[in-house]
């Protein structure tokens, strides 16, 4: 004899099934979701990590433009002392070179000086004669 189910047997069945159905999917959600917070943590990491390597090229970007400023400013500092050092030689020289045109310009001075007292007393010596 075939046994025959019943409309409520039926309907039963179909909720059970649907009962079985919604247990394995939370089953299969709760693992995904320990899986994804693994995943997530790994995410985080990884973030981080890339965060502190970029961090730390910035850190050294900064460092060498600070390095390359100071030297351009030794250099520059350099330079300028040897330049006010070129200058104050040029100063000294051009001293040195003024004095002694002062020296030949009063020697000449004095030599005609010379010159016309000489010739003073020649034409005082021929108008006496």
């Amino acid at each position: 004899m075939k046994k025959t189910k019943e409309f409520s047997d039926r309907r039963g069945d179909a909720a059970s099934a649907k009962a079985a159905m919604m247990e394995n999917f939370r089953k299969a959600q709760a693992a995904a979701a320990a899986g994804q917070e693994e995943r997530l943590k790994a995410r985080v990491e990884v973030a981080k990590a890339r965060e502190e390597r970029q961090a730390a090229r910035e850190q050294e970007k900064q460092e060498a433009a600070q390095r390359l400023i100071a030297e351009a400013e030794a250099k520059a500092a350099e330079e300028a002392r040897r330049l006010a050092e070129e200058k104050e030689a040029a100063q000294a020289h051009m001293t040195a070179h003024e004095k002694r045109i002062a020296l030949v310009f009063s020697d000449e001075a004095a030599r005609k000086a010379l010159r016309d007292q000489r010739y003073a007393k020649r034409k005082a010596a021929q108008a006496r004669s």
